[in-house]
């Protein structure tokens, strides 16, 4: 069963995926962090005419077993230079034979990101596209930062939130939209619980309907 899970930046798909990933006991991808990595690994070429290039060449030696976990890749700093990275053709391109490897394996898995019900798995059996208004985005990820000890400009980050929006929107290469079949969810007044009840409703209709047809 491969479970594809979309949505924009601190719209909860992240903590959702997980979620539904024990739910059904399959493995987890957060495929944000591939770009995030990415993002990092060139931070000192920004702005360079060796952005690009250096991207691709992290892109493609990325070792992405060791990405869980790590703060600095959270900050919304790398977010911006991930969202950079991403308009990169061949950036998307290495990372989308990562992202089919790790969706195909045997017994399938729970992907989330921001593509990956419309480029990366457009055959999975279950798609959710989460969504929460940007303020109560920018609160959430706030609060998380904050609790990492972070100190956050508020004004600021809702502002990098709805730039980070437009930019993946636009991205040529990307496929930032609500697939035809995905699930709409809006986790806007939604707790973490509530959320997940909602999502893991959406995930097994969509099952019982595709067995049914």
């Amino acid at each position: 069963m491969i479970i594809a899970v979309d949505g924009p930046a601190a719209s909860g798909k992240g903590t959702l995926a997980a979620g539904l990933a024990r739910h059904y006991g399959l493995p987890h991808l957060d495929t944000g962090l591939l770009y995030r990595a990415v993002g990092r690994a060139v931070a000192a070429f920004d702005g360079t005419s060796e952005f690009e290039s250096r991207a691709i060449d992290a892109a493609k030696t990325l070792d992405a077993t060791p990405l869980e976990g790590i703060e600095e890749l959270t900050s919304a700093a790398v977010g911006v230079l991930a969202s950079q990275v991403a308009v990169i053709a061949d950036v998307r391109a290495a990372l989308f034979d990562f992202q089919r490897r790790f969706a195909t394996q045997p017994g399938g898995a729970v992907l989330d990101g921001r593509d990956i019900g419309t480029k990366i798995c457009p055959d999975a059996d279950a798609k959710l596209f989460i969504v929460a208004d940007s303020k109560a985005r920018m609160e959430r990820r706030a609060r998380q930062l904050e609790a990492r000890g972070q100190v956050v400009d508020r004004y600021a980050l809702y502002h990098q939130i709805e730039e980070r929006d437009a930019r993946d929107m636009a991205n040529p290469h990307g496929g930032f939209y609500q697939a035809s079949d995905a699930h709409l969810l809006d986790t806007t007044r939604l707790d973490i619980e509530a959320a997940l009840r909602a999502a893991v409703a959406l995930v097994d209709a969509a099952v019982a309907g595709k067995a049914g047809h």
